[in-house]
């Protein structure tokens, strides 16, 4: 085993919560180390989301102008189809934001943006193909963290130690850390299918008896996601991909002569849907944030949006504190106060949505009717705001509040 290095903070993960905080620490000054432990962050179908709260704090860091260069396309509505009905759900445009849209972007071009302007400050440093397996802990407290890297076992000691390493995270299984398992009553078939240009451009989710079909428009294709039973993914494998591909054109007939994109099973990915948070998301040394302290749903694909600013309130409270070398316990369970609320409001309405909308249409037999709060929504076009800023801003937005370090590479 290398000797272990030594650091100001060690961040297990390098998703959008880990990313962003390992920028935000850097930035103030404080010298930090995330650990990916992947070769680079290609894959397919993570959050690619990210909602004006996001975008907010992107130009607050004053990298607006430079993150838009990125490849994105702007969702200004959302829209949904109830049988062959097509219903206006969110109208973006009023929210007090710079950006009046939701922007999908790949999440590798955003955190390879992050990475790149992180390099800026000699603070941040990075190390590819490095899982954290297992934590350190002396009289109580935890004090580094172990990884498994291309080269061998390393081992990072830190007085802090953040846990953003995802829903199936490590660190908080070696800390012993409690979740409290909320359910849910679906699990999700993500697929790419091929667009044309004359397709629509809307982003749209198709509801109708038993099936929920979802397609987000990345002008080169489409990103489509079939919810499914929880549990139902071995019965819908046993019917084979051939019928899979029919149970997706007759969701959407302009798509029949493209789902022979869908080769084999290989070409479809399953995310098992998993709601979850922790009973405390700290103990002496460390902290969890984003899905290692709150796996969400994928609903209103507000999970990244949540671990962000998880990550930013994180780097508010904690900043100038190590920094300084003066953290203490209290201070990290002051990141729980400051987010709980959200995560626990975002967590209650995907739950009522999981159990009252997502159950009902999964088990229906009949034609389903279109709600009544959908049609005031297409009587009185205002409501749509209210959907709009829930998923555009959620609760309690973060707004970046430490000033930047004036040491910064030429």
């Amino acid at each position: 085993m290398t000797p272990a290095l030594q650091t100001q903070c060690c961040i297990a993960g390098g998703g959008p919560a880990g990313m962003m905080l390992g920028f935000l620490l850097a930035r103030a000054g404080v010298k930090i180390i995330v650990l990916e432990k992947h070769k680079d962050f290609l894959r397919d179908f993570r959050g690619d989301t990210i909602h004006p709260s996001t975008l907010e704090i992107v130009h607050e860091l004053g990298l607006l102008d430079d993150f838009l260069k990125c490849p994105h396309q702007k969702v200004r509505e959302l829209s949904a189809e109830v049988g062959r009905q097509t219903l206006k759900i969110g109208d973006f445009s009023h929210l007090p934001t710079h950006c009046k849209f939701l922007a999908l972007m790949p999440q590798w071009d955003f955190l390879n943006f992050l990475v790149s302007h992180g390099k800026l400050y000699p603070g941040f440093k990075i190390q590819m193909e490095a899982e954290a397996t297992d934590l350190i802990e002396e009289q109580g407290r935890i004090v580094g963290v172990k990884a498994k890297t291309a080269d061998g076992e390393m081992e990072i000691r830190a007085p802090l130690i953040v846990g953003a390493d995802g829903r199936q995270s490590r660190v908080r299984e070696s800390a012993g850390l409690q979740a409290i398992d909320l359910g849910a009553p679906m699990d999700v078939f993500w697929m790419r299918i091929s667009r044309h240009p004359s397709d629509s451009a809307e982003t749209l989710g198709h509801v109708e008896a038993g099936k929920i079909f979802i397609m987000i428009n990345r002008e080169e294709y489409w990103q489509c996601a079939l919810v499914i039973p929880k549990g139902a993914a071995d019965e819908f494998r046993k019917r084979g991909i051939e019928k899979f591909r029919e149970d997706v054109s007759s969701l959407q007939p302009f798509l029949g002569d493209r789902v022979a994109g869908l080769r084999d099973w290989n070409d479809v990915s399953l995310l098992t849907v998993k709601v979850d948070r922790l009973r405390n998301w700290s103990r002496p040394g460390l902290l969890c944030i984003g899905d290692a302290a709150h796996a969400m749903s994928p609903i209103g694909g507000v999970g990244i949006n949540l671990a962000i600013q998880d990550a930013v309130a994180a780097a508010n409270l904690l900043a100038s504190k190590l920094a300084g070398g003066a953290l203490s316990d209290a201070d990290l369970r002051a990141v729980q106060r400051r987010r709980e609320f959200p995560t626990r409001a975002t967590q209650a309405l995907q739950l009522f949505i999981q159990n009252h909308v997502i159950r009902n249409v999964l088990s229906a037999t009949e034609p389903l009717r279109v709600p009544w709060p959908l049609k005031l929504m297409q009587t009185w076009p205002s409501l749509r705001r209210i959907p709009a800023r829930l998923v555009g801003l959620g609760f309690r937005p973060e707004h970046v509040r430490i000033p930047a370090s004036s040491r910064q590479h030429n």
